[in-house]
């Protein structure tokens, strides 16, 4: 077992590294008043990597600067995105809609009242509505959360529209108004009201101003006469 001698100059070994964050934490900062600004602070700190990073070093025999080296430095690739996936359960509606993040999302008519699982690949701009079973019902392009957005797949609507219009008893839909003249039975009774109409309005009104006041008489209120 023997005793490995760190070299010269190596940032990491030598503590170079902690040394320069010991600086901007503790010094640097020490220098900030109360009063300074969020961009003071920042162009101030600019200020100060530049000349930490002008710091002669050596390298190889070669002179160079920290910042140099620091440009030099290799970096690990970035890691392969986490594969987390955000699934929920919801009901289907009537309308063959289901609902996520304050969002409306149409799945194909026919499942109404089943439950399904809304799953979301975070990272990613599409959603998925699958069954049970493991079946895609949808795949829909995600709105933003709260947006209350109708995401609606031009085939879910066409087929919602052709099971409703596929209910109807009669084609088309809507039948036709015909209009038919009266018959001789509502043309008697509309003679009648009107001859009972003229019967009244030929009457002269009398009013009678006993029952009026009677109907008016001061209410007793507290055992006494209402003023």
């Amino acid at each position: 077992m023997g005793i490995d001698v760190c070299p010269a100059y190596h940032a990491w070994r030598k503590g170079a590294v902690e040394k320069a964050a010991g600086v901007i934490t503790q010094r640097w900062w020490r220098t900030l008043g109360d009063d300074v600004t969020q961009d003071q602070a920042q162009a101030g700190l600019d200020r100060l990597c530049v000349r930490l990073d002008g710091r002669q070093r050596r390298r190889d025999g070669i002179p160079t600067t920290v910042g140099a080296l620091a440009e030099a430095e290799g970096l690990r690739p970035v890691p392969a995105r986490y594969p987390a996936v955000l699934e929920v359960s919801r009901t289907i509606s009537n309308q063959a809609r289901i609902s996520f993040r304050g969002n409306i999302y149409s799945v194909p008519p026919g499942h109404t009242g089943r439950q399904v699982l809304v799953r979301h690949r975070l990272g990613e701009v599409a959603l998925e509505v699958v069954t049970d079973t493991g079946v895609v019902l949808a795949r829909h392009r995600r709105a933003p959360d709260g947006a209350g957005a109708v995401v609606c797949a031009p085939e879910h609507v066409a087929a919602l529209q052709k099971v409703v219009l596929a209910n109807f008893a009669d084609r088309p839909p809507c039948r036709r108004k015909h209009r038919r003249p009266p018959t001789a039975a509502a043309l008697a009774e509309a003679d009648r009201i009107r001859g009972a109409i003229d019967a009244v309005e030929g009457q002269q009104v009398v009013a009678d101003f006993a029952r009026y006041a009677a109907a008016t008489r001061p209410i007793r209120a507290h055992g006494g006469e209402a003023q």
